[in-house]
């Protein structure tokens, strides 16, 4: 075999198709966009065009808000971090904030800060400092004889 008999595996690729480019072609002419018309001419957008119908996206009501300012949580289940733990990603007698959340690699990254909820078991005592937990989080945490402080106002916490 030589540099010069190598091919491409047969059906690989598919030549292009030439339009405009005489009746021949098949696609000569009119390019196959038929005769007059907006849609025979260049640039022509016409998405969500209804034929002068009012437009579905305009006959539906709009329904509520997007707050443009929200906060935005990374959220950790404690069932994670207690995983963590014992896969010894995260040291159990170490304060865990945010910062050790993100190195070990639990977290990928803050946002607008960590915040903790309740799904999985603790068994140990933990103490942990994030931005915000939910109230089932916290007393899960303090029966299991750790604590859990958030950082961020309550009532910031929720929205």
């Amino acid at each position: 075999m030589k540099l010069n008999e190598i091919r491409d595996n047969e059906g690989a690729t598919r030549k292009k198709k030439r339009v405009a480019r005489g009746p021949g072609s098949g696609k000569g002419k009119t390019a196959g966009r038929g005769i007059k018309g907006q849609k025979s001419r260049s640039g022509v957008a016409i998405n969500a065009y209804e034929g002068g119908q009012m437009p579905l996206y305009r006959r539906l009501p709009k329904r509520g808000f997007n707050k443009p300012n929200r906060k935005e949580w990374a959220v950790v289940n404690l069932g994670a971090i207690v995983k963590f733990i014992e896969a010894g990603k995260i040291d159990a007698k170490a304060e865990i904030n945010e910062d050790v959340l993100v190195a070990s690699g639990l977290v990928r990254r803050k946002l607008d800060g960590v915040r903790v909820l309740a799904k999985g078991d603790v068994a140990q005592k933990l103490t942990i400092v994030v931005a915000g937990a939910s109230k089932a989080a916290v007393e899960a945490v303090e029966k299991a004889g750790g604590s859990l402080k958030t950082t961020v106002v309550a009532t910031e916490a929720a929205e």
